[in-house]
């Protein structure tokens, strides 16, 4: 039986192991097959505090779990395929193995939503980003395509303007969904251009992005792009199946919480992007892990 179990293997649920391990709770962290989250896809993180001249997102990953093995932390490298907390002792089964738990922190990510187009996936963090915040300043001075029409993509498109020399922005419809004051920003920003009732349908390059085809979907024609950047703003999707039933659920999937961390589950706790889905910065998720790791050291001295 176990104090604390902490499902994923990311910045929320690393410094989770961390701090849970330290406070001398043995954390068992089931990391999952694709540990690391979203920052196995990025090539460069210059964002993250404490490393001035950039680090590869693996790297850092690496670093993280090192520093939670360090103080105790122990590791199942598989995925949960089952939970019951409705048990007295939370229940957490990978495949045919039990955990039981007093307390679990729940960090399974989010994962932006794709095309799912030729290119896209071979081209992730070779100018293909599905985060203009974290990657826009790679784009100083090239022209940039960016693929959505709601609010995150209307900010993500004004913020690549800081940088890209020209901005494409590609929607499925004739008129966007996001709001009419983002709207108005966009629209009045000279940097970016509309290109209307269109999908990209192929990324091109080789080792880096040279540009895209894209589909209009009224006509069908195609017609090639010249461009450095592909970024993606449409959606992402919290890593909550498993946990459906369990414990309370936004419509979109996200975990519902309050004071942070807690869920509707007495003991239970989550972190990061399965809960946080405005921010999504790898340093905020570190923090919600933290926050969690406090929480559940004080929900088990309370038993």
């Amino acid at each position: 039986m176990e104090n604390v179990v902490i499902i994923g293997g990311a910045c929320a649920g690393l410094t989770a192991a961390l701090y849970t391990a330290r406070a001398n709770l043995e954390p068992l962290c089931i990391e999952g097959y694709q540990s690391g989250g979203q920052l196995m896809l990025t090539t460069e993180v210059e964002n993250y505090p404490g490393f001035p001249l950039g680090i590869m997102g693996p790297a850092l990953m690496d670093l993280f779990r090192k520093q939670a093995e360090r103080f105790g932390t122990k590791f199942v490298t598989a995925d949960v395929t089952k939970v019951d907390f409705k048990t007295k002792l939370f229940e957490i089964y990978v495949g045919n193995h039990l955990y039981k738990t007093k307390s679990v922190i729940i960090a399974t990510g989010a994962k932006p939503n794709t095309l799912k187009i030729p290119g896209e996936k071979e081209l992730m963090g070779h100018g293909v980003s599905t985060c203009a915040t974290c990657d826009a300043a790679f784009f100083r001075d090239q022209d940039v395509v960016m693929v959505g029409g709601g609010d995150s993509a209307m900010e993500e498109a004004m913020f690549l303007t800081k940088f890209a020399r020209k901005v494409f922005v590609v929607h499925r419809r004739d008129k966007l969904r996001a709001s009419k004051i983002m709207q108005d920003r966009a629209f009045n920003n000279k940097k970016i251009s509309f290109i209307w009732d269109s999908t990209a349908v192929k990324v091109l390059g080789e080792k880096e992005v040279t540009g895209v085809v894209l589909q209009n979907l009224k006509t069908h024609k195609e017609e090639k792009l010249d461009c450095q950047g592909f970024f993606l703003a449409i959606g992402h999707t919290p890593n909550t199946e498993i946990f459906k039933g369990q414990i309370e659920l936004y419509e979109n999937g996200y975990i519902k919480v309050v004071n942070q961390t807690r869920t509707s589950v007495e003991g239970v706790f989550a972190a990061g992007d399965v809960q946080d889905h405005r921010y999504r910065q790898a340093v905020t998720a570190a923090g919600s892990g933290c926050a969690a790791a406090i929480d559940a050291e004080k929900y088990l001295e309370s038993l």
